[in-house]
């Protein structure tokens, strides 16, 4: 099983745990991490911004991306979702054992 790594900008606490917890009860992720608050800058109809925000991280199978996608989507008050992904090219037999016994592909 190939495992991602998604970043999603969160405008509050709530939002990402309600995110994470959707996509755990779900089987879509394997498992979630919340950081935060961090500082956002970015430019928002022309004009540069900055707020609070926080940082979830999802780990789960590349194959549920799509579906990952659009559950972020529908939890997600922002017009345009911050949702990115990177592979992981390097995981723990024992984690990735895991991973596969936790989510559904």
């Amino acid at each position: 099983m190939n495992l991602i790594l998604l970043r999603i900008t969160c405008p509050s606490r709530r939002v990402a745990e309600d995110i994470a917890d959707a996509s755990l009860e779900t089987r879509l992720a394997a498992s979630a991490n919340i950081e935060g608050p961090v500082t956002s800058s970015y430019r928002w109809k022309g004009v540069i911004e900055q707020s609070f925000e926080f940082i979830l991280w999802l780990k789960a199978p590349e194959a549920n991306w799509d579906n990952l996608q659009t559950l972020v989507r529908k939890h997600h008050p922002y017009d345009v979702p911050a949702i990115v992904a990177m592979p992981l090219t390097h995981v723990s037999d024992d984690y990735a054992a895991w991973a596969t016994q936790n989510t559904e592909s």
